[in-house]
C-alpha cells in the first residue's frame, strides 16, 4: 500500500516517499480460527513492510458483518500478543504489513481498513499506489464519503463499497472498482463469507493462492505459504479477480490484458530470496543477475562477497560465472530495518552505521567485489565500500544487478524524485568516485529480460522513464520529466 498524491485540505501536496507492502489472507471452510494462521504468514511477508501491521477476522457462521481487527505501529510480534490472538475470533481474515512514509506514521493509517456500509461489511488489505487516487478521492467525497485516513486503500475499499450498491455480489463491485483504479495493487478483501483477491492489469505487485487442507490463502509471496505450510496453488494472474467460498475458486479475467509489467525490483530487491512469483525463482533470478555482472563487468580479484541480504545471491552468481572465490564479508544486525525505505535521510545514515559490519578475517590485504542490488542516494554505498577498507580491503570493485535510477517509480517502490537519485545528474564514473569504489559496473536494462527466463513482460520505468501507464503531472515528488 502507498500514499496518494493528496492532502486532507486539498491543496498542498504530501512531500512522503511511497514504500512497499504486504498482504495475506485466509478462509478456513472447517470454521477453525485464521488469526494465528494469519499472524505466522505476516511474520514471513515482515521483510515487505516494518512499521504496522494487522489482522481483521469474521466468522462466516456467526452475525453477518460482524468483523474482530487489531492493528498497531510496529513489528509482528511487538504488535500482537497470544491475547490479541485469542480474541479475533473468526475463520475468515486479511492481514497486512506495512512501510510509512515521512508524516504519515500513524496508527490511523495501518492496514486491514474495515469498511461498513448499508450492504454489510468490508474488511480490505492492499500492496501498491494508485496514480489517479486524488480525483476519486474527490469524486467519493463530493458523493458523501468521509475519509478516516490519508492511504489511498481506503479510497479502493469505498470504491468497492459504493460499487457494491448496484451490483449483486462483491466480486463484481470489485470488478468494476478496477475500471476506475489506475496504478498498482493486489487486494485481499473479506467480504461476510467469500475472501477475494484481485491483482491489476499490469501485474506490478504479486498475488499467489495457498491450500492446507480445507482453508485458502491469498499471500504476496510465496515464502509465506512455505512458513505454514501450506501447498502453494498458482499465482493469481495480472487482471484477474479470484473469489474464494466453500464451492472453491471462482476466476473473473475481465480485466486481463495482453502485456502485463511486473516489477523487475520484486526480483531484484523486494521480495524474499525463497519466493517464487509468477513462476519465477527469486534465488536463481539473483543469481542470473550475478552471472550477467560478471560477464559484462569482469575485474580481477581475489573474493566476492555481497551486501546482505538481497546482494547474496547476485555474489554467489558473480562467483560461480567467474571462478573467484566467494565469500562472507559482512554480520548484518538483523534486528534493523531496511535502510532503502527509511522515512528521512538522516535515518538512513545512522541505520547503517549499526546494521552492517565488515569483518577483516575475510577481507583483509584482499581486492573485493561487493555485489549490491542498488544504488539510490549513494549514501549507503558510500559507508559500505568505507567499512571494506577499513577492514583492510586493498581495493573494492562494485557491482549492481540494477540498472541506474534515473526516474521515480509511482507504482508503489520506494524510489524517489529523480533529483534525489544520484545517477540522474552523475555518470558512471562520477558515482565511482563518490562511493569511493575502485570500479562500478551495473547490469544494463537489455539484462533484465534474462532475470525472468526472457520475459520481457516487466517495468522498467524507473530505469527507462518508459511507464505502462501515464504518469501524473504532479506527484509528491515534483512533475514528471522525462
Amino acid at each position: 500500500m502507498s500514499e496518494p498524491n493528496i492532502t486532507t485540505s486539498y491543496d498542498e501536496e504530501d512531500d512522503g516517499i511511497h514504500e512497499e507492502c504486504g498482504v495475506f489472507a485466509a478462509y478456513d471452510m472447517d470454521g477453525n480460527q485464521v488469526s494465528s494462521t494469519i499472524y505466522y504468514g505476516l511474520y514471513a511477508l515482515q521483510h515487505r513492510g516494518q512499521e504496522s501491521c494487522g489482522i481483521a477476522v469474521s466468522d462466516t457462521n456467526g452475525p453477518k458483518g460482524k468483523v474482530s481487527s487489531y492493528k498497531d505501529m510496529g513489528l509482528v510480534n511487538e504488535v500482537f500478543t497470544p491475547e490479541i490472538l485469542d480474541g479475533l475470533q473468526g475463520n475468515i481474515g486479511v492481514g497486512h504489513v506495512r512501510y510509512s512514509t515521512a508524516g504519515s506514521s500513524v496508527r490511523e493509517n495501518a492496514q486491514p481498513l474495515v469498511i461498513n456500509y448499508v450492504k454489510g461489511t468490508l474488511g480490505m488489505a492492499h500492496n501498491g499506489n494508485l496514480i489517479n487516487a486524488l480525483e476519486l478521492r474527490e469524486e467519493l467525497s463530493y458523493t458523501g464519503a468521509i475519509f478516516q485516513t490519508t492511504i489511498d486503500s481506503e479510497v479502493i475499499a469505498y470504491l468497492i463499497a459504493r460499487e457494491r450498491l448496484n451490483t449483486p455480489s462483491v466480486e463484481l463491485a470489485v470488478a468494476s472498482a478496477m475500471k476506475k483504479l489506475q496504478g498498482a495493487y493486489s487486494l485481499v478483501v473479506m467480504s461476510p463469507r467469500k475472501l477475494i483477491g484481485a491483482r491489476d492489469p499490469f501485474g506490478f505487485k504479486p498475488l499467489c493462492i495457498g491450500k492446507r487442507d480445507h482453508t485458502y490463502f491469498l499471500s504476496s509471496e510465496t515464502c509465506a505459504l512455505d512458513a505454514i505450510g501450506a501447498e502453494f496453488v498458482r499465482d493469481v494472474l495480472p487482471g484477474e479477480i479470484v473469489t474464494i467460498t466453500p464451492e472453491g475458486i471462482a476466476s473473473d479475467c475481465s480485466m486481463a490484458i495482453k502485456t502485463p509489467r511486473r516489477c523487475i525490483f520484486e526480483y531484484i530487491y523486494f521480495a524474499r530470496m525463497d519466493s517464487r512469483i509468477d513462476g519465477i525463482s527469486v534465488y536463481e533470478s539473483r543469481v542470473m543477475a550475478g552471472r550477467i555482472l560478471a560477464k559484462r563487468h569482469p575485474v580481477e580479484a581475489d573474493i566476492v562477497v555481497g551486501v546482505p541480504e538481497s546482494g547474496n545471491a547476485a555474489a554467489l552468481g558473480y562467483s560461480m560465472e567467474s571462478g573467484i572465490p566467494y565469500g562472507v564479508a559482512f554480520m548484518k544486525n538483523s534486528y534493523i530495518g531496511r535502510t532503502f525505505i527509511k522515512p528521512k535521510q538522516a535515518q538512513r545514515e545512522s541505520a547503517v552505521k549499526i546494521k552492517l559490519n565488515a569483518m577483516p578475517e575475510v577481507v583483509k590485504g584482499k581486492r573485493v567485489i561487493m555485489i549490491d542490488d542498488s544504488i539510490v542516494r549513494g549514501t549507503t554505498s558510500e559507508r559500505i565500500v568505507r567499512l571494506l577498507k577499513n577492514a583492510g580491503a586493498t581495493e573494492v570493485h562494485v557491482r549492481i544487478s540494477s540498472p541506474p535510477f534515473l526516474y521515480p517509480c509511482y507504482f508503489g517502490t520506494d524510489i524517489p524524485s529523480s533529483d534525489q537519485l544520484i545517477a540522474y545528474d552523475h555518470s558512471i564514473e562520477e558515482i565511482r568516485q563518490t562511493i569511493g569504489a575502485d570500479s562500478l559496473g551495473y547490469i544494463a536494462v537489455d539484462d533484465l529480460k534474462d532475470l525472468i527466463e526472457g520475459n520481457e513482460d516487466i517495468c522498467t520505468g524507473c530505469f527507462t522513464g518508459d511507464y505502462p501507464m501515464e504518469p501524473p503531472k504532479g506527484d509528491i515528488r515534483g512533475s514528471y520529466e522525462k
